[in-house]
């Protein structure tokens, strides 16, 4: 059955993922300018977890995580020693060549930082406010306008970041109130979720009122599980036309924390649902920063929504598979590509877009290779100890020998060369031990 014939017995067409109808922020250093939401790319940012008075530290860690991908980095603003510091860590990435925006991540004081600081405030980009730990009482209003008006003096964009972990308790307290006086009172669980949108909403228009642009305004209702996660997003995004940053509050480290992150994001950014991701993965020991970034970035590109780095697809690999070569090949391969990358970005234009496929026997390999820009189908147990390549769907040489890695190697650079430098001439049709 052909899909008009589907679609016209009733059937569910194939669809992309949605795209939710949003405000477009502007995050600016000097000329780099990084949109979120309004139909931008899904945006990713990371965050260090240097301290962030050592500025020379911090600046080195934001420049792994821009080169890994990073659209925006986010740093921590929490002592007037730290506030001193940022000047400079913008001074060593602009030396640097680093033009990545620099996030605030303020707690507690930033009304005050902010204030008794300027130069701070001038060389952050956006700056991060939790409306749950600005004050209370009356100094949460107070404190909350007070670095709403310096973002617009500075014409800085903002996050309104709701964070079920530091929830405003006298707002949850009152809403908890008033649930009691229903006929039917909500469970607990909606009485807080409920809790985080109005502190998210709430705050957004309080900043509107004071002047803030609303599409200068982000919107974040961080949760710590899945389904409270994709439950408390899905009524945001009905309730405001704000842009969204998505992210999985305290997910964990390795397995458990790329699983949970995902699994969340995806669903979201399927139907439609975010503007800017963060991957919140607690670094195992000696693990580098950017594992976040790598992991964010390869969620985006497995849903279809963006390419950073050329794909590489590979069998897991089973009985029929003699030896490690196509895992040691693909490794190799998927290392160099991505080392490669920030100089390709501006060398070879629409590289991210690159497919290659390394497989491991003949099973599956040459159906694969076909369908790649570039694969190898390495030999199995039992097959020819030949490896034929394929380049744009056809066959175009057989390696043999001992050095089959290293010449596939250098088939990829070739290929990339020709097909996305400057010349833009198509690949070589070259033979070699057919």
């Amino acid at each position: 059955m052909n899909t008009d014939m589907a679609v016209a017995q009733g059937a569910t067409a194939f669809s992309a993922p949605l795209v939710r109808a949003s405000l477009q922020a502007r995050v600016v250093w000097g000329s780099r300018v990084v949109t979120v939401g309004g139909g931008a790319p899904v945006r990713i940012q990371s965050m260090t977890n240097t301290d962030t008075v050592d500025a020379v530290g911090t600046a080195i860690q934001v420049k792994e995580l821009a080169n890994a991908g990073s659209e925006l980095v986010r740093i921590t603003v929490n002592t007037p020693e730290a506030a001193q510091a940022v000047p400079y860590i913008r001074e060593q990435l602009d030396r640097m060549g680093i033009d990545v925006p620099l996030v605030g991540d303020f707690h507690y004081n930033g009304h005050r930082l902010l204030t008794d600081y300027p130069d701070c405030a001038h060389a952050l980009s956006k700056y991060r406010i939790n409306p749950g730990n600005v004050g209370k009482g009356d100094k949460h209003d107070r404190q909350f306008s007070q670095m709403v008006e310096i973002a617009m003096r500075w014409d800085k964009a903002i996050r309104i970041g709701v964070n079920w972990g530091s929830l405003d308790q006298e707002l949850l307290a009152r809403l908890m109130d008033e649930n009691s006086q229903r006929a039917r009172p909500w469970d607990s669980k909606q009485v807080m979720y409920e809790a985080l949108l109005n502190s998210a909403i709430g705050s957004a228009e309080r900043a509107q009122s004071l002047g803030m642009a609303a599409n200068q305004i982000i919107l974040s209702c961080k949760m710590s599980a899945v389904q409270d996660l994709i439950a408390v997003y899905r009524e945001l995004a009905k309730r405001s036309n704000y842009p969204l940053h998505l992210g999985l509050t305290e997910a964990g480290m390795g397995t458990r924390g790329t699983v949970a992150s995902t699994a969340a994001l995806s669903v979201l950014l399927q139907e439609g649902i975010g503007d800017t991701i963060r991957v919140s993965l607690t670094p195992a020991p000696g693990e580098a920063r950017t594992q976040e970034v790598l992991v964010a970035s390869e969620m985006l590109q497995a849903l279809g929504l963006r390419s950073f780095v050329p794909s590489v697809t590979a069998c897991p690999g089973c009985g029929r598979t003699t030896s490690t070569t196509f895992q040691e090949l693909t490794q190799q391969i998927d290392n160099f590509l991505r080392e490669q990358m920030p100089v390709w970005r501006t060398t070879y234009p629409g590289v991210e877009s690159l497919k290659v496929a390394v497989m491991g026997c003949i099973v599956n390999g040459p159906g694969e290779s076909k369908h790649a820009d570039i694969g190898i189908s390495l030999p199995g147990t039992g097959e020819a100890p030949a490896a034929p390549v394929f380049i744009d769907g056809e066959k175009r040489m057989t390696l043999r020998g001992n050095a089959i890695a290293t010449e596939f190697q250098a088939v990829v650079e070739d290929y990339i060369r020709k097909r996305f430098g400057q010349d833009q001439t198509h690949a070589s049709n070259t033979v070699l031990h057919d």
